[in-house]
């Protein structure tokens, strides 16, 4: 069966956009083929800075012969009928149609529908063209003579109303070979804003300038390769990596590894080369996070640490060119190093003016009271400085210096429940957000609360307090740790939840899959840190808001589900109202773990076909008596029921006061044999419309028992 090979090759593509663009492509030519009747083998993409290429293997020639049976309407419709059933069908006259019998229906007319199979070719050269035209790139630019503005000397020259191609950046060829794997191909052409499709290519932009002719994908990437281009970009990553480690290592250092910027780095080169700069041992001084996004953000280099060292940095960086060059690569090292040098100058400026005091500090008593700031601390004066530029959080939620505030009431509330110091939980809100005015987190702004902690430290702030001013951004992902210290967990809590209360009373929430401030990570982020740090808060009292309630119940549920508790337990548990989530935790992973054995077994097989009885009688509307009265329990068996109900409702109850929920259960289980003897002895149904009543009460006591461990009618199984 023959294979197609696709390659687009264009001026450089974004790094970031190149492995999802080559999946694109892959998506989009495959789904055409198939829509259009072929059918394949496997289809691989690859991706270079200048080409996405496409290899599919086994493509069927030719697609099916197809045989459709169109329905029409009875013969004995009206003539419009008859003629718009001709015109969907492609018939000329009705004589071409075939009469159908139906013993209910009548007769009806049928077209047959002969559709003759197409060459895989045609197909081929048939789709292409829309699927470049229309690719789907984040960004895109026109190129060429019909992107010339109206009444240049330019414009039109490809004939009237031609529109030029929109791709990322300037396409400059296109391969398209088809054919079997061992005989010869052929090239599928098609055009493309005056480029047309064949089987020449050209490899690495500076070693290797000469054309290139394919003929199927396992020559034509060993003749990239000779032209110095590696299309596999795993390769090209595994290539920098080892090379990068080796380096190092001669050099006495550790590389110091960086999945994004290996991923960014593989797709700047097609050939790469690794080599070792360096910089001054002054600029060590400078916090190693500053120097490693220095160097990253600006040079998209490595950095390295002493061999066996787990913190700190060498004064040796990584760098990957894209040149071969015939002096080993000094040149491109010194130029490197220029740079880099450059840029930890600059950073080193930053860090030393965030230690130094502001020039303006008259203007910042006023929010130093507001704040109880001390104007003599560098980290104090950025806190005021923010809150006297009156630094904008949210249009509709006010400044930044307002949103402190709230957040610190919010925290005096928290603090007693998670039992952090108040004082230290105070200090630590009212820096919090002050590195948003220090110079390293406004050039480096993933850097803030990293910044905050290590500044609070320089000025002598308890440690508890700086590692809040870091960790209170504490949880930003499903990878990232929680907060362990209580100050942190408060501070963290009341952020977050002061984010999600504000939101919610503007009606910013998130809708499908849109979530531009990231609520649902805050919420999860909240769900998180109560379970993992086994914090009992009634969310109600500090939220007080139920659909704001309903959405942290969604993320709890999606934590649990994650966790493997099942959809059905947790329903089970949760119920509206359910603000203390721990305990939802607690109740879930009881339930799960009962629910399995011989005690659970009983305990649903008991409580099930009571409640579920007693549910269909109400909503019938029959009587269910307010309570069980003793003198209307005329039989043993409804007698024994009421006596093991009163005696298992007060054993759950204790049990739930002392948050035992598996002992909960276990008293609640034994009902299996009273309710079975209930059931085997007793018409629940009497005619006597009180007892009828009384006995329904029973069944109801049953409900309200179990009721306070889980919603038993819930649970499937």
């Amino acid at each position: 069966m023959p294979d197609l090979l696709l390659e687009l090759r264009s001026e450089e593509i974004p790094a970031r956009m190149q492995r999802k663009a080559a999946g694109d492509l892959k998506k989009l030519v495959t789904d055409a083929l198939v829509e259009a009747g072929l059918t394949y083998e496997g289809a691989r993409e690859y991706w270079t800075p200048r080409r996405l290429t496409l290899d599919i293997r086994g493509l069927t020639a030719r697609s099916a012969d197809v045989r459709e049976e169109k329905k029409g309407p009875r013969t004995d419709a009206n003539e419009k009928a008859i003629e718009g059933f001709l015109r969907g069908a492609g018939l000329s006259d009705i004589s071409e149609a075939q009469v159908v019998s139906d013993p209910k229906k009548g007769d009806f007319y049928v077209a047959i529908i002969n559709k003759p199979g197409r060459a895989a070719e045609e197909i081929i050269a048939d789709v292409m063209p829309g699927i470049i035209r229309t690719f789907p790139w984040p960004k895109s630019m026109r190129s060429g003579a019909a992107s010339m503005p109206k009444g240049s000397r330019y414009a039109g020259i490809e004939g009237k109303g031609s529109e030029s191609l929109r791709w990322v950046r300037p396409l400059q060829s296109i391969v398209c070979l088809f054919g079997p794997e061992h005989d010869e191909t052929q090239v599928i052409a098609f055009e493309i804003d005056g480029i047309v499709a064949g089987n020449v290519t050209y490899g690495h932009r500076f070693h290797a300038p000469d054309a290139i002719t394919v003929r199927r994908f396992n020559d034509y990437v060993a003749s990239l390769e000779k032209a110095k281009v590696i299309l596999d970009a795993e390769r090209r990553k595994d290539i920098i990596l080892h090379d990068a480690k080796d380096l190092a290592f001669a050099n006495g250092l550790d590389l110091v590894e960086d999945e994004g910027l290996l991923e960014e780095v593989s797709g700047l080169v097609e050939w790469p080369q690794v080599l070792i700069g360096t910089f001054e041992e002054d600029y060590l001084q400078i916090p190693a996070e500053i120097i490693r996004l220095t160097i990253k953000t600006n040079q998209k280099c490595f950095v390295t640490r002493p061999q066996g060292a787990e913190e700190g940095l060498s004064n040796r960086f990584i760098l990957v060119s894209n040149i071969q060059a015939s002096d080993g690569g000094k040149e491109i090292v010194h130029g490197n190093g220029k740079v880099v040098r450059a840029r930890l100058s600059d950073a080193k400026h930053f860090w030393t003016r965030d230690q130094g005091d502001l020039p303006d500090l008259e203007t910042l008593t006023d929010s130093a009271k507001k704040f109880d700031l001390d104007l003599n601390k560098p980290l104090d004066q950025r806190m005021a400085k923010l809150d006297a530029l009156n630094v904008t959080f949210h249009a509709k939620i006010g400044t930044q210096g307002e949103r402190v505030t709230r957040i610190r009431e919010l925290a005096k509330q928290l603090a007693p429940v998670i039992g952090a110091d108040a004082a230290l939980v105070d200090r630590a809100v009212v820096l919090a957000k002050a590195d948003l005015r220090t110079e390293a987190v406004g050039e480096f702004p993933e850097l803030q609360g990293l910044m905050g902690r290590k500044y609070a430290l320089l000025q002598g702030e308890n440690e508890s307090v700086a590692s809040a001013i870091e960790d209170h951004y504490k949880p930003q992902g499903p990878s990232d740790s929680v907060p362990s210290d209580k100050v942190a967990i408060t501070v963290a809590l009341a952020d977050k939840l002061d984010t999600l209360a504000g939101f919610w009373a503007i009606d910013e929430k998130p809708t499908g899959s849109k979530d531009p401030f990231a609520l649902r990570r805050a919420a999860l982020g909240v769900v998180r840190i109560i379970l993992e740090r086994s914090v009992r808060l009634p969310l109600l009292t500090v939220v007080e808001d139920a659909d704001l309630l309903s959405f942290f119940h969604d993320r709890l549920k999606v934590y649990l589900r994650d966790l493997g508790a099942r959809y059905d337990l947790i329903e089970a548990v949760l119920t509206p109202d359910s603000d203390d989530l721990l305990m939802v935790a607690r109740r879930v992973e009881a339930l799960n773990a009962f629910i399995t054995g011989e005690d659970g077994k009983n305990l649903l097989a008991g409580t099930k076909r009571a409640t579920q009885l007693l549910a269909a009688e109400e909503k019938k509307g029959t009587v269910v008596a307010d309570g069980v009265a003793d003198e209307l329990l005329k039989l043993d068996a409804e007698k024994a029921l009421h006596a093991a109900i009163k005696t298992a409702s007060s054993d759950a109850a204790k049990a739930v006061a002392a948050e035992d929920f598996r002992s909960a259960m276990q008293a609640l289980s034994t009902l299996r044999a009273p309710v079975d003897t209930f059931f085997n002895d007793v018409l629940v149904n009497d005619e006597d419309a009180a007892i009828r009543a009384n006995r329904l009460a029973l069944l109801k006591a049953i409900r309200e028992a179990t009721g306070t461990v889980a919603d038993f009618s819930k649970i499937t199984g």
